[in-house]
């Protein structure tokens, strides 16, 4: 793409703190991510909820086609084609598959975002990058350590960007604290982190087995995972039930809150990892995650402790799911909603809440289940991973970081299992003197689907 004068569209982005955040963030570099000289040749892997979220908040800050969408269930792929017309009425409708591997074959994809269930993640990643397409992954960017390990390699091998869904990176009012109250020295000498996720979101059903539906293929949608008896669809929330597809709330909530904390502290891997929980409380159901969970990753004179429960009351009201940092001269907590600084002593307090563009998207207003107060930070998300893509660098959630952030919360739930601390070499790609805790960095594959190694893209 040629160089051309940097102009982000005034209506959505110059206002107030956003603005100078915005500018600060991406300045005058020579391109115009609003008005490409080319839209940008897009391609969906998995049209659910956040799929399609991804998909609006790309369509809403740059100019793309959105050439093809791919899902194992026909009623939500035709559902998502028909939005995508409604937002864009003269845009040609896509190009709809069941099989991705038959999609990336037949397209030559600029950009493919994939926002399908956790097992799914690495092997569609890395085949979206062979394909040649830069990528947006959703979190976490594998459901096992070593696929994470090929992810990294892959992108390296294809030269793509990888950018994951941790926005955080991206948040408004979070960059502002990062900055101000951080990377300011506001905290004094920082020691110690909290993280937390208090929300009932385990699911404690018990639905009889079905007949699967004639429009979904659930040989498809479980892939290389177990197949376990069809008791309903999976969508929104009940794969997240099982370990088969993922990582529990582990996997789910805390990649969030402590990839966040490495950002703001500019922490690397963690030197050891130990895990305590299980099912305590919510044993009715079929679910099998944890519904209590401590962790502990630990770093050079800091611990960053995880807590989740999904049963009983929130310890702060105001910060059901969060990080809190804990510095000697005063706390940081953060969310995706607000932040609050409180100094020791007579010090100022600083409250900010998160940003909400209701005036500037009036279409978010009329979008089925969108967590307004996020929107904002995928859409600088994805101008950030617009920015990697043109100048050949790395986005806030690189796929390293990403990796790093991954692999820790999987790690966890290892070390919870296993009931001792862990340590992980990425260098070997071992967990040090525990030969048991290194075989579980790869989980079996269904024989129809070969599990990747880094190894492949040497």
């Amino acid at each position: 793409m040629e160089t051309k004068t940097f102009t982000i569209n005034r209506r959505h982005f110059l206002k107030g703190t956003f603005a100078s955040l915005v500018l600060s963030s991406f300045g005058v570099y020579g391109f115009d991510l609003m008005h490409p000289l080319k839209p940008y040749k897009v391609g969906l892997i998995g049209t659910g909820w956040y799929g399609k979220s991804d998909l609006f908040r790309l369509m809403q800050v740059t100019e793309v086609e959105v050439v093809c969408l791919c899902d194992v269930d026909q009623r939500q792929l035709k559902e998502a084609a028909d939005l995508i017309q409604q937002r864009k009425p003269n845009h040609k409708r896509p190009q709809l598959y069941g099989n991705y591997e038959t999609m990336l074959s037949k397209h030559e994809l600029d950009i493919v975002l994939i926002g399908t269930p956790d097992h799914w993640h690495a092997l569609q990643a890395i085949a979206a990058l062979e394909a040649g397409a830069h990528v947006y992954l959703q979190k976490p960017i594998s459901v096992d350590v070593i696929e994470g390990e090929a992810v990294v390699a892959a992108a390296s091998k294809y030269n793509k960007v990888i950018q994951v869904g941790l926005q955080r990176r991206n948040t408004p009012h979070l960059l502002e604290a990062k900055k101000n109250i951080v990377d300011a020295g506001l905290l004094g000498e920082i020691a110690h982190v909290e993280m937390n996720c208090y929300y009932p979101m385990r699911s404690t059903a018990n639905p009889p087995l079905q007949e699967v539906p004639d429009y979904f293929d659930y040989e498809q949608w479980t892939g290389p995972a177990p197949l376990r008896p069809f008791d309903g669809l999976p969508h929104r929330g009940w794969w997240r039930a099982f370990m088969e597809y993922g990582n529990g709330i582990m996997g789910d909530m805390c990649v969030h809150m402590f990839d966040a904390a490495r950002w703001m502290l500019d922490l690397g891997w963690p030197q050891r990892i130990s895990s305590q929980g299980g099912i305590y409380v919510q044993n009715s159901g079929k679910s099998n995650i944890a519904d209590t969970q401590t962790a502990v990753f630990e770093y050079e004179n800091l611990n960053c402790i995880w807590q989740h429960r999904t049963w009983g009351t929130t310890v702060d009201k105001e910060y059901p799911w969060a990080f809190k940092i804990f510095g000697s001269n005063g706390t940081l907590a953060g969310s995706p909603m607000q932040y609050d600084f409180i100094p020791n002593g007579e010090g100022k307090k600083i409250h900010k809440n998160c940003l909400y563009e209701r005036e500037q998207y009036p279409e978010d207003l009329t979008e089925k289940n969108i967590e307004l107060h996020a929107a904002p930070a995928t859409r600088l998300h994805m101008l950030d991973f617009l920015k990697a893509i043109e100048e050949k660098n790395l986005p806030a959630a690189s796929v390293l970081e990403g990796h790093r952030s991954t692999a820790s919360c999987i790690l966890a739930n290892i070390a919870m299992d296993l009931g001792r601390p862990l340590a992980y070499d990425p260098e070997n790609r071992i967990v040090i003197d525990d030969a048991e805790a290194t075989q579980r960095l790869q989980r079996p594959y269904r024989a129809a689907w070969k599990h990747p190694k880094p190894e492949d893209f040497s």
